[in-house]
């Protein structure tokens, strides 16, 4: 019997690995299809047919027939599919929320972007590229004095605001930033990558599709 969550993505997107880690903390298996952003895959009709905006992820869930894209919206679902992460009331949900969209506003459009000019996936002015650090740095800054006396980003336990701002700062390195500068964040960052089912990008992201194990 397949897999109940078919996972499209790409083996460098951030986004994509914030899904395959949630659910691989999740203890759910899942398919997963490469989909070749070099060769222009992600813009092709057959997965704009079930993506709407033409980018990695997309999560299948072949119980229901949803298909459901962007990252933070995807780890949503999951939590509320798995009962797991999402916190563990009504304001701990609210702050989950707020995190998340913070992240993608604050922290990971400029790191994300220094990361892939920094590898030559794109191309930018270095002033346009230090600005995406300084950028980076002042996110990164936010957190490091969020995380003095706390173990999670939000309540007692780890949540999908941890997995979602995990999955930008483990590529700080790819972008120019050394997070031992955050000794906070690093920590943190450690606890995260203890957790029971914690995989890393290149394990669960292979460059090629792959049935769930």
């Amino acid at each position: 019997m397949p897999a109940r969550f078919e996972l499209h993505g790409f083996g460098y997107s951030g986004p994509t690995y914030k899904v395959a880690l949630a659910l691989s903390l999740m203890g759910e298996p899942f398919d997963y299809v490469h989909v070749n952003m070099m060769e222009g895959d992600h813009k092709q009709p057959p997965h704009l047919s079930r993506q709407r905006y033409g980018q990695v992820p997309l999560l299948v869930d072949r119980n229901s027939g949803r298909h459901l894209c962007q990252s933070a919206a995807i780890l949503e679902y999951l939590a509320d599919m798995t009962g797991r992460f999402g916190g563990a009331n009504l304001d701990e949900r609210l702050q989950v929320r707020e995190w998340m969209y913070w992240d993608f506003d604050r922290l990971a459009a400029p790191l994300y972007k220094a990361r892939v000019v920094k590898a030559g996936f794109r191309q930018a002015p270095p002033e346009v590229v230090e600005d995406c650090i300084m950028a980076a740095k002042n996110a990164l800054g936010v957190l490091e004095r969020h995380l003095a006396g706390r173990a999670w980003l939000v309540g007692e336990g780890v949540t999908i605001a941890d997995i979602d701002v995990y999955g930008v700062v483990a590529f700080a390195g790819e972008a120019g930033i050394d997070a031992a500068e955050y000794p906070q964040v690093s920590a943190w960052a450690k606890r995260v990558e203890a957790l029971s089912g914690f995989r890393a990008r290149a394990d669960l992201l292979p460059m090629e599709s792959r049935a769930a194990a």
